[in-house]
């Protein structure tokens, strides 16, 4: 009918990246660009939460690796983002319970998003010493160069009412 659901399946870690999760991501994202008979694709986390955004022991597992692996890892992001991006359907995140670092990050690539009331938002990396570069590009398009600034110096919370007055 022309409807796409992509759903983040990895409740246990509150739908955090890692990645097999931002490879298959990509996947699906990439399978989309061709598919004229869609017209609205979904993104959404199972159990509950949207996205918690990077898997911490994914992280502290990329803290040992070369800056060639943390690179092309880094890379791989930011294609999963692209591929998002560059669906030609309408793209809706079906935000619910948080969308944190790169799950909000995610939010921004798409073309809208609906957040359940009490939902929280953050671009938290500043708190695990590291800076939203990946997102970056769609978070700043969305919300604008001097907002965005704030958000990821600070990492603070925000609600699905301040997300939305902020344009995410």
């Amino acid at each position: 009918d022309g409807t796409v659901f992509i759903t983040i399946n990895r409740p246990g870690k509150k739908n955090a990246f890692d990645a097999a999760t931002i490879a298959a991501l990509h996947e699906a994202f990439e399978s989309l660009h061709g598919a004229d008979h869609v017209r609205v694709v979904f993104v959404r986390g199972a159990g509950g939460t949207f996205s918690a955004g990077a898997d911490l022991g994914w992280m502290a597992d990329a803290a040992g690796w070369s800056e060639s692996d943390n690179r092309d890892d880094a890379m791989n992001l930011a294609k999963m983002l692209k591929a998002l991006r560059d669906i030609p359907a309408l793209t809706v995140a079906l935000v619910e319970g948080a969308a944190m670092g790169g799950g909000a990050g995610l939010v921004a690539a798409c073309d809208r998003a609906v957040a359940v009331k009490g939902t929280k938002f953050a671009f938290s990396e500043v708190k695990l010493g590291l800076i939203p570069a990946t997102i970056a590009p769609y978070v700043i398009e969305a919300i604008g160069p001097r907002r965005a600034r704030s958000l990821f110096a600070t990492g603070e919370l925000f609600t699905a009412d301040q997300a939305l007055a902020f344009g995410l």
